[in-house]
């Protein structure tokens, strides 16, 4: 932090947790106040204004107070993290109640809320708050005596009021060039979404009508008891492959090979049988698969994997799964007696081959924009953290 500026600990700089006693002063029991649940507790908005109102009677008991201008910040895993912070604005009556896992502050006369909370929003200080977390497992929480001690510049409110000017300008253009990058991502896989559709909606001259059933079997996963997952990987067990497996290898568990019943290869086309999302088209990994998963096993003399898979892929079919899921009194998950029926076009083999390829090329594509547009964002969130660091530390 910049030589000069005093620096106050954040209780010196701020009343803490006001009393609700004074809403009580306001108001009476049947007034309406503002109420801000968690999950309305915006990230990256400074201004954050509840749409919800509620008796003081009925909140006041139970959850956190705030008025106009105070600062929230969320004090529990994994929101604390996540950044979910704001500035209460707009508020019925000039009152707020929300969440108990909100910190609020009060700054004094010396700090203004702006200030506060671009300071709160840098990635160090969650990152400080994190390492000095207490409590279960999905209930830390952070430290009140690391909040409670933890040091601010504060610089004359003059040089505040400039630098939060010169965030707020250079945030509100970071904010626009993100919205633009996640937005072109957007178009590049509704590009790609677009293209399977088409082929897959407006079939060509001379492609035989069918059905899935016609030219695909589907074969249902076993499900071995939970005694025999074990995490060691040796020649006499055999992955357990399970939906969330597709996405990550944090879960990676094993069974006896004697245990395995249903097998599939990285080429097999998998469907994820149970949601959120519903009816997932997945690839890729070996072992034995549980009740979760369904195999796809084409008639190869008459549809080829790679084209069997991107057609479960495209989104029309998708629809119908859940339309039909939704209606089937007693079904849980897709099961093959819904996804047999369903009408298929087919060109010949070597039609098909030319037909995936084209689909493996906008893939390729597809993914090769996504990573720049990625790396767009990710620039621009370290020039965010790059800008904070600099008004902090006086260098603005």
């Amino acid at each position: 932090m910049k030589m000069g500026w005093p620096t106050k600990s954040l209780a010196e700089a701020c009343q803490i947790k006001p009393p609700k006693s004074e809403a009580r002063g306001k108001l009476s029991d049947s007034d309406l106040v503002s109420f801000l649940p968690m999950e309305a507790m915006g990230i990256d908005q400074m201004l954050v204004v509840p749409n919800q109102a509620k008796p003081l009677s009925e909140v006041a008991g139970s959850y956190t107070y705030f008025s106009e201008g105070d600062v929230l910040l969320a004090k529990i895993t994994p929101c604390f993290e996540n950044g979910k912070l704001g500035i209460a604005s707009g508020l019925m009556n000039g009152v707020g109640f929300g969440s108990s896992e909100y910190m609020v502050f009060r700054p004094d006369n010396s700090v203004s809320k702006e200030w506060l909370y671009y300071f709160l929003s840098r990635e160090a200080f969650r990152i400080e708050g994190t390492a000095r977390m207490s409590g279960a497992v999905g209930h830390k929480r952070v430290a009140k005596e690391f909040i409670e001690t933890y040091p601010i510049p504060v610089p004359p409110l003059a040089e505040q009021q400039r630098i939060v000017g010169v965030l707020d300008e250079a945030f509100a253009g970071l904010a626009t060039a993100h919205a633009n990058a996640a937005k072109n991502l957007q178009n590049a896989r509704a590009l790609f979404e677009s293209h399977l559709q088409s082929v897959f909606t407006q079939p060509g001259e001379g492609w035989l009508e069918m059905t899935i059933g016609d030219v695909c079997q589907f074969v249902g996963g076993s499900q071995p008891p939970k005694s025999v997952f074990s995490k060691t990987k040796s020649v006499d067990n055999i992955r357990l492959i399970q939906i969330r497996d597709y996405k990550s290898d944090k879960h990676v568990v094993y069974i006896p090979r004697a245990q395995a019943r249903r097998f599939c290869s990285a080429d097999d086309v998998m469907i994820g049988r149970y949601g959120p999302p519903l009816f997932q088209i997945l690839r890729g990994l070996d072992g034995a698969y549980n009740v979760a998963l369904m195999k796809a096993v084409p008639d190869e003399s008459k549809i080829s994997r790679d084209f069997l898979f991107y057609f479960l892929k495209h989104s029309t079919i998708l629809e119908y799964v859940i339309y039909h899921s939704s209606r089937a009194a007693g079904q849980i998950g897709v099961t093959k007696e819904t996804l047999e029926p369903y009408p298929i076009s087919l060109p010949s083999l070597s039609e098909q081959k030319k037909v995936v390829a084209n689909i493996d090329a906008l893939v390729t594509e597809t993914q090769r924009l996504a990573g720049i547009y990625e790396q767009k964002q990710a620039a621009l969130a370290a020039l965010k953290q790059s800008l904070m660091h600099q008004a902090f530390n006086g260098e603005l």
